[in-house]
C-alpha cells in the first residue's frame, strides 16, 4: 500500500464488511491508494445461530473511519478538497429496519449468516402452490431460492417477532433496508431529508427485486405481504444519489455503490464474460461474470446482478455461489476449540500435518447449514476420518482444505451451467494471505491461481464506480492492469479427483441432523 499527497482528483471507498469497516481514497483511475483507516465491528450471538450488529455503531465506525482517513490525508499535504466522490461497499443481504421520523433502529442488524429464519422459510414453504415446498418457486423472478440467508425472510421474521417493527410498519414509519441504505441515508441527512435508496447489486439479495426488471415486484411483494412503504428506491450502481451533510466529507457527493462481492467483481477487473473472482473473507463467495446474458442455474447457484454502471445502461449479470464458512472456520478452531493460538499460525500448523494422514481427515464446517451448491439448512458441521494418530494440526489443515472443496463444489457447478470452464481464478479477502491455501486451492479445483498485488479489490470496485459517475474513471476503456502473485497446480487430475470424491462423502454424512 502505497501512502503519499498525491495530488489530482481523489475518490473515496466506505467499506462497511462483517468485522470492520474501513475508509480509503484512491488516486482516480488508479489502484494508488493514498490513505485509509480501518476499524474493527462487533458482532452480537444473543442465541445459537442469531448474529446480530449494532446499526449505530456500524454508522459511528464509518463515520470515524472517514474522519481519521481525512486527518491522515493533511498530514500527507493532500487536501479535502480533491475528492470528488465517494462510493459505498457493504455486507449484503444483512437486514436494518428504522423509524424514518426519528433515525432510530428498531432493532439490531440481522447479520447475513443468522440462521433465526429457518421456521421462517419453512412457514414460507407451505404456502407454494400445490403444497410442492419447491424452494426454487420464486427463482425465476428474483433468482434466488427461498433460503434464511436473503433480506426478505429476516424482514419477514421482524414484522412477525418484533411488536415495535410491525406497529411501524402499519403506521407507515418504518424503513428498510441493506446496510448500503443504512450508511447513505444517514449520510445524507438521516431524518432531516436523508436519501432511502439501495443500487440494483444490494436488491438482488432481497428476494423482492424482480431480475429482469430491476424493479421493486408486486408479486414478490405480496407472497412475502410486506408493504412497499418500507422499500428504498432502486438506483444503478454508478450514479450521484445525494451528497454528505456534516463532517469532513461534507457536500461530497455520494456516486456509487456496490455490494462487496460485485465490488470484489468490478475491482478485480473482471468485467468480461467468462472472468470469474473468489473472495476469501468470514466466508467464501465466487462471482462468474456471465455479460449482458442472465443465466439461470440447474446446478444450486443464484443469479445476480453484477453492475449496472449507470442509470441508462444495460445491467451485467452473473452466476453466484456461497459458501457461508470459511475463515469463520478458523476463528472455531481458535476460539472454541482453542486448537489454533492466533490466524497467523494457521499455514506453520497446517504445514505441519502429514499430506497422506491430513488427506483422509475431512472437515465439513456446515455450522448453520450449507449455502450454494447444496442449500441444506438441515447440515451440520462434522469432521470425519479421524483415527488414533489424528492431531491438532489434520484439523487445521482440513479446516483449510474444506475452504478449497466447498469452493470447487461451487466451480463445477459453474462450469456445468455455462459450459466453459475457467482456466484461472482471481482471488482476493483476508485468507489469501495464506499461501499454502492458494496453492491447496489450485491443486484441489485445478485452476491457475491469480492474487492481485493490490489488496483492496473491494473498495476498489466502490471507487471505481463512484469515479465513473463524475467522469474521472473510465472503467470499460482503460482497465488497470494490476501485477497477480500466481499458484499453478501441481496435483494430476486423478488425486485430486480422488480426495474431491471423499470430500463429497463427508458432505452427505452432515446432512439431515437439524429435524
Amino acid at each position: 500500500m502505497t501512502q503519499n499527497g498525491a495530488t489530482g482528483p481523489l475518490v473515496g471507498a466506505i467499506d462497511e464488511g462483517t468485522s470492520s469497516a474501513r475508509f480509503i481514497l484512491f488516486k482516480a483511475g488508479t489502484a494508488e491508494v493514498v490513505a485509509s483507516h480501518q476499524k474493527e465491528l462487533a458482532q452480537i450471538f444473543p442465541q445459537e445461530g442469531w448474529v446480530e450488529q449494532n446499526p449505530r455503531e456500524i454508522l459511528e465506525v464509518v463515520k470515524t473511519c472517514i474522519e481519521a482517513t481525512i486527518d491522515k490525508l493533511i498530514a500527507l499535504g493532500g487536501s479535502v478538497n480533491d475528492i470528488v466522490a465517494v462510493g459505498v461497499t457493504n455486507q449484503r443481504e444483512s437486514t436494518i429496519v428504522w423509524n424514518k421520523t426519528t433515525g432510530e433502529p428498531l432493532y439490531n442488524s440481522i447479520v447475513w449468516l443468522d440462521m433465526r429464519t429457518s421456521s421462517t422459510v419453512d412457514q414460507l414453504l407451505d404456502k407454494v402452490p400445490n403444497k410442492t415446498r419447491n424452494k426454487n418457486y420464486l427463482k425465476p423472478l428474483c433468482g434466488l431460492p427461498l433460503s434464511p440467508y436473503f433480506s426478505a425472510v429476516k424482514l419477514k421474521w421482524l414484522q412477525e417477532n418484533v411488536p415495535k417493527v410491525k406497529k411501524e410498519m402499519a403506521a407507515g414509519n418504518c424503513l428498510f433496508g441493506t446496510v448500503d441504505s443504512w450508511v447513505i441515508w444517514n449520510l445524507t441527512g438521516g431524518k432531516e431529508g436523508g436519501v432511502h435508496v439501495t443500487d440494483v447489486t444490494n436488491a438482488s439479495r432481497t428476494m423482492l427485486m424482480n431480475i429482469d426488471t430491476l424493479k421493486w415486484d408486486p408479486v414478490l411483494m405480496n407472497f412475502f405481504e410486506l408493504p412497499c412503504s418500507v422499500l428504498p428506491t432502486i438506483k444503478s450502481s454508478s450514479e450521484v444519489y445525494g451528497h454528505i451533510k456534516e463532517g469532513a466529507l461534507r457536500n461530497v457527493p455520494i456516486a456509487g455503490c456496490l455490494g462487496d462481492q460485485q465490488s470484489a467483481l468490478v475491482g478485480q477487473q473482471c468485467l468480461n464474460r467468462g472472468q470469474a473472482k473468489a473472495t476469501y473473507g468470514t466466508g467464501c463467495f465466487l462471482l462468474y461474470n456471465t455479460g449482458k446474458a442472465k443465466v439461470d442455474s440447474s446446478h444450486g447457484l443464484i443469479t445476480t446482478v453484477a453492475y449496472q454502471l449507470g442509470p441508462n445502461q444495460q445491467p451485467i449479470y452473473a452466476l453466484e455461489g456461497s459458501v457461508a464458512v470459511a475463515g469463520a472456520a478458523l476463528n472455531w478452531l481458535r476460539d472454541n476449540l482453542t486448537i489454533l493460538p492466533t490466524f497467523g499460525d494457521t499455514q506453520s500448523l497446517a504445514e505441519k500435518a502429514e499430506l497422506i494422514e491430513s488427506g483422509e481427515v475431512f472437515f465439513v464446517p456446515a455450522f448453520s447449514g450449507l449455502y450454494a451448491p447444496y442449500w441444506q439448512q438441515d447440515a451440520r458441521g462434522i469432521i470425519v476420518g479421524i483415527t488414533e494418530d489424528t492431531n491438532s494440526t489434520h484439523i487445521v489443515r482440513a479446516a483449510l482444505d474444506a475452504v478449497c472443496f466447498q469452493t470447487r463444489d461451487i466451480l463445477e457447478a459453474m462450469n456445468k451451467d455455462y459450459g466453459s470452464p475457467l482456466t484461472h481464478l482471481q482471488v482476493d479477502g483476508g485468507m489469501t494471505a495464506n499461501s499454502l491455501l492458494m496453492q491447496l486451492q489450485a491443486d484441489l479445483a485445478g485452476v491457475t491461481v491469480l492474487k492481485p498485488s493490490m489488496a483492496e479489490s473491494t473498495a476498489l470496485g466502490a471507487a471505481m464506480v463512484a469515479g465513473a459517475a463524475m467522469g474521472c474513471w473510465d472503467i470499460e476503456g482503460s482497465p488497470l492492469q494490476i501485477p497477480a502473485q500466481k499458484w499453478v497446480p501441481r496435483s494430476n487430475e486423478n488425486e485430486r479427483d480422488v480426495r474431491y470424491a471423499k470430500w463429497k462423502m463427508a458432505i452427505e454424512r452432515s446432512t439431515g441432523w437439524d429435524i
